[in-house]
């Protein structure tokens, strides 16, 4: 139906999901109005100090504003938006969905459709963290199956949506810390499915305003695939997934390299890529610690800790402190201010150990007494070799 009076039964249908509690989103699009570089609006219902509001994401070419109405001024605010520019509003609710289309000389048209979602989102509270990685329009999200077709997270995707989220977050100030401009080559190691992958590249890209290539590399083809598609599907031309294994991988320019939980020696291999690729920021999360818990094993040094290393779970603790020290001693000596800490993924996954090293021009170590440093360690624990030191030929 098209007539001058649609917009009030619009209005009117807008008012009673609001009372009725079926509300779920607003999208207003084809904007043709005089504000420079507007290109969206969202809305969604926001819980306040136990009020309710409409928060409004203004959505420009190179950022997003974000303001809060009650729910009368926030529907003037629509109704008055539609009349100066937006030529398209759709209104989703469990009920059904209302499509607004503004013709020529203010006549409408509307049509009510089947509803798109039954089940009203929760209400977001506002002391509930910030996210850097918000839902509203992100395809990639939803076909990752993390969020619904609204935005909405899933119930059970509500700790791989704070994972990365805190990955994200994790990465923010040490990302900043590069030189402006120089930021082109991001590769993440071992990417899997392309959880962080893309939200990585959505935060550069979207909300940084880094125009960065991101490759994802992923040994498992059906993965590759998986992701490409994704990929293409959200328009992120600047991302691309390849097959092959960390080891293989070659790449002479690389400003971040991100390997989080490679197992083993391949954490090594991606240490050693990120160094033979100058990386500015190495970011990795390492996983097992196989390689040189063998040889302690093996090596059955006497020392003052021989006590704790005869029982496994200590030993395997051992391994894994030995196996992470020298690989920061190892970025240390290749020119890295090295930082190890702790933190912890999601709510089912035990705390783990990033290690971050920066490149520096200054010198900040004595090489020669790393390398003894090294050799010591080896020596006390009964270690051989340690791979990345094999790589790096030192």
């Amino acid at each position: 139906m098209s007539n001058p009076e649609n917009l009030v039964v619009f209005q009117g249908l807008l008012k009673d999901s609001l009372s009725a509690g079926t509300f779920i989103k607003i999208s207003l699009g084809g904007y043709t109005g005089e504000e420079k570089d507007l290109k969206n609006i969202y809305v969604r219902k926001i819980l306040i100090k136990g009020t309710d509001r409409l928060a409004f994401t203004y959505r420009y070419k190179t950022r997003d504003i974000t303001k809060n109405y009650i729910y009368t001024e926030g529907v003037e605010r629509i109704i008055s938006y539609l009349k100066s520019g937006f030529r398209n509003c759709t209104c989703f609710t469990t009920v059904n969905d209302l499509v607004l289309q503004a013709g020529k000389a203010g006549v409408y048209s509307l049509k009510i459709n089947k509803p798109t979602s039954t089940v009203a989102p929760a209400v977001t509270h506002d002391k509930e963290k910030a996210r850097l990685i918000e839902t509203i329009e992100k395809p990639y999200l939803h076909a990752l199956q993390i969020t619904d077709k609204h935005g909405v997270v899933y119930k059970n995707a509500q700790d791989k949506y704070k994972q990365i989220n805190q990955y994200v977050a994790l990465l923010d100030p040490l990302i900043r810390t590069l030189p402006a401009g120089q930021f082109k080559k991001v590769v993440d190691m071992g990417s899997g499915k392309g959880y962080l992958t893309f939200a990585l590249y959505d935060y550069l890209v979207n909300v940084l305003k880094i125009e960065a290539g991101v490759t994802g590399v992923e040994y498992r083809q059906d993965l590759v695939d998986l992701c490409n598609k994704i990929a293409a599907g959200s328009n992120f031309k600047g991302l691309e997934f390849v097959q092959g294994t960390i080891e293989d991988y070659e790449s002479d320019e690389i400003n971040l390299l991100i390997a989080l939980h490679a197992c083993d020696t391949a954490t090594d291999d991606a240490i050693y890529k990120g160094i033979k690729g100058n990386a500015e920021l190495i970011v990795v999360a390492p996983c097992c610690h196989k390689q040189i818990r063998r040889q302690m094993e093996k090596g059955k040094a006497s020392n003052e800790l021989d006590f704790l290393t005869r029982y496994g779970i200590f030993m395997e603790r051992q391994a894994e402190m030995v196996t992470d020290g020298i690989r920061a001693q190892i970025l240390e000596y290749s020119g890295y201010k090295t930082k190890v800490f702790e933190f912890i993924s999601d709510a089912h996954t035990p705390k783990n150990v990033l290690i971050v090293g920066v490149k520096t021009k200054d010198q900040l170590v004595n090489r020669a007494e790393l390398l003894d440093k090294i050799r010591q360690t080896k020596e006390y624990f009964g270690i051989e070799y340690h791979h990345l030191e094999t790589l790096m030929q030192i």
